[in-house]
């Protein structure tokens, strides 16, 4: 970071002191993922190699969150040439040793997994590195997926089954909230990639109760975070989402998180579902699990493929966003809402754009909702589709109030 940056900051973070009373704050910015897979589910690696991938790339917390399990209890997988060959065995006895990797012969060839108690003596850290319990509850209605990331979870949630897809979500949204109240712990649920299958529809994201969070940018291959000519993308699912929700269904916000939705951690590259390509960033009172839900569940977070953020400031007047740069990486922050509402105004414009640091918008009044995306020069090294650039999703305010 400039000195000039350096300063501005500072002066953007006096100012929201000054305006909020919030000086003295131990807040700080925590990165993690919350959608991952193991060998406990439908990925192909063991869960100490999964873990140690984001120990190794400076994330402070993960969310293992295979598909209605959790990484408990004992569990055996094959080692058949298959997800689990002779030589990843041995490359898991390498790295982790044979007081880790615990393999039997009888009645087959098989490897135990590590439990999540397991991996948390290994792996976790006391402020540096947290691991969060979690599960994608997995359900479908007729051939259309719905699947929803159950976040700081005590125990398994069963898939609810409904009696269409809004039904379905709504099911599991209430079982989900159902195990937080009965655990009392800060539990997040987000819907996972719409697009997957086309199993959601703007119409069913926008009617979403008791959570407000979905996935805007997934970096698993067959998700269509794009759409097609019949679909809109995920950034435009956002919008549209938003418009209805604020104007007819009267629930609030809808908040946009990134994830890896990773399953390969042997090959890389096109048309793999590789870790690294998504991430939330939360800014929160500590690295604690409840603290990083409830951070998440006030907004206080951004998504990111790439892109750092040092601030983000939101008042009755502005929001501001200050990016951590690198040198001779340009950064374009776009402002993007909708004026008015739906049917008076297009949804989803670009109300201004600037490669300023930090990039500041003045609320107008008109505004509906503001929302924030910071796209840098760079490629993504590993993107989810070609030409994809590193980007901040910054999550939106409400502006106009009736």
């Amino acid at each position: 970071m400039t000195p000039q940056i350096q300063q501005r900051v500072v002066l953007a973070i006096l100012a929201a002191c000054l305006a909020t009373t919030s000086c003295g704050s131990t807040k700080s910015w925590y990165k993690g993922n919350t959608h991952t897979h193991t060998l406990w589910s439908d990925g192909n690696a063991a869960p100490e190699l999964v873990v140690s991938y984001y120990t190794d790339n400076s994330y402070d917390f993960l969310v293992l969150s295979d598909h209605n399990i959790l990484s408990e209890g004992e569990k055996w997988f094959p080692v058949n040439g298959g997800r689990l060959t002779e030589e990843k065995l041995q490359g898991l006895v390498d790295r982790f040793g044979t007081e880790l990797v615990t393999v039997r012969d009888e009645p087959q060839r098989e490897m135990r997994l590590q439990t999540l108690d397991e991996l948390r003596t290994r792996f976790e850290v006391p402020g540096q590195f947290l691991l969060v319990q979690g599960e994608e509850v997995t359900d479908s209605w007729d051939k259309y997926p719905v699947h929803i990331n159950a976040v700081n979870i005590e125990q398994t949630v069963a898939p609810q089954h409904g009696d269409s897809v809004a039904d379905t979500i709504r099911r599991n949204m209430e079982a989900i909230h159902a195990e937080g109240e009965r655990s009392g712990r800060e539990v997040l649920a987000h819907l996972n990639h719409p697009n997957f299958g086309w199993g959601v529809t703007v119409d069913e994201v926008a009617a979403m109760p008791l959570e407000r969070f979905f996935e805007v940018y997934n970096g698993h291959s067959g998700v269509r975070n794009y759409g097609d000519a019949e679909h809109p993308s995920m950034e435009s699912m956002w919008d549209l989402a938003l418009v209805t929700r604020l104007e007819h269904n009267g629930l609030g916000l809808l908040y946009g998180v990134a994830t890896d939705d990773s399953h390969d951690y042997y090959s890389w590259g096109p048309g793999k579902t590789n870790p690294g390509r998504g991430w939330v960033v939360v800014y929160a009172e500590s690295l604690e699990s409840d603290d990083i839900v409830r951070a998440m569940k006030a907004g206080d977070f951004y998504a990111s493929s790439g892109v750092t953020l040092s601030s983000i400031e939101k008042s009755a007047s502005s929001l501001s966003v200050a990016i951590e740069p690198i040198e001779d990486v340009v950064y374009t922050t776009q402002f993007i809402g909708t004026l008015g509402g739906h049917g008076e105004h297009e949804i989803g414009v670009v109300l201004a754009e600037t490669k300023s640091n930090p990039a500041v918008y003045s609320f107008t009044g008109d505004e509906l909702y503001v929302r924030a995306q910071v796209v840098s020069s760079l490629d993504h090294p590993n993107p989810y589709a070609e030409g994809d650039k590193q980007t901040a999703w910054v999550q939106p305010v409400l502006v106009k109030q009736d």
